[in-house]
């Protein structure tokens, strides 16, 4: 892994070189601040075009549960490398991507025996019960039953 985020920074360092060199070649003299801004923004961009197609096929297929590890994976991601950086800034501790590794693993596992702990829960209740609409999760099927008055 560190020697994946060693080369993930290098790449970064070389296309910045890039951008840099492309900014001074045609003399258009970007701040850093708006380079930040267009770069960014068109990464985003860029990943949205990618990302909302898949999580539209996870919808349709009714894998909300997906699209949550998806989303809280990356929260955890943010959120380990922010407490590794803090250490190092506030000298609370040692900046070591093991820790960053140990933190995504640990959420991986705990997310893992989650997932077996509702899948069973489905299945005993789908032994009791019977099919559910083929759902995501039982729970839509008691807050449905409440409006279905109309």
């Amino acid at each position: 892994m560190e020697n994946f985020l060693y080369g993930l920074v290098g790449l970064m360092a070389r296309v910045h070189q890039f951008i840099l060199t492309w900014n001074d070649a045609y003399e258009y003299h970007f701040s850093d601040k708006y380079l930040h801004f267009l770069v960014i923004g068109i990464l985003g961009m860029l990943l949205v075009i990618v990302i909302h197609p898949i999580f539209l096929l996870l919808a349709k297929h009714k894998k909300v549960m997906a699209i949550t590890f998806v989303y809280v994976f990356t929260l955890i991601v943010v959120i380990t490398f922010a407490i590794e950086i803090g250490q190092k800034v506030t000298h609370t501790g040692v900046m070591e991507f093991a820790d960053i590794e140990f933190g995504l693993v640990g959420f991986i596992l705990m997310f893992a025996i989650f997932d077996i702990v509702r899948l069973l829960i489905h299945f005993i209740l789908y032994v009791i019960r019977g099919p559910v609409d083929d759902r995501d999760d039982d729970l839509s099927r008691d807050y449905d039953d409440d409006y279905d008055d109309d």
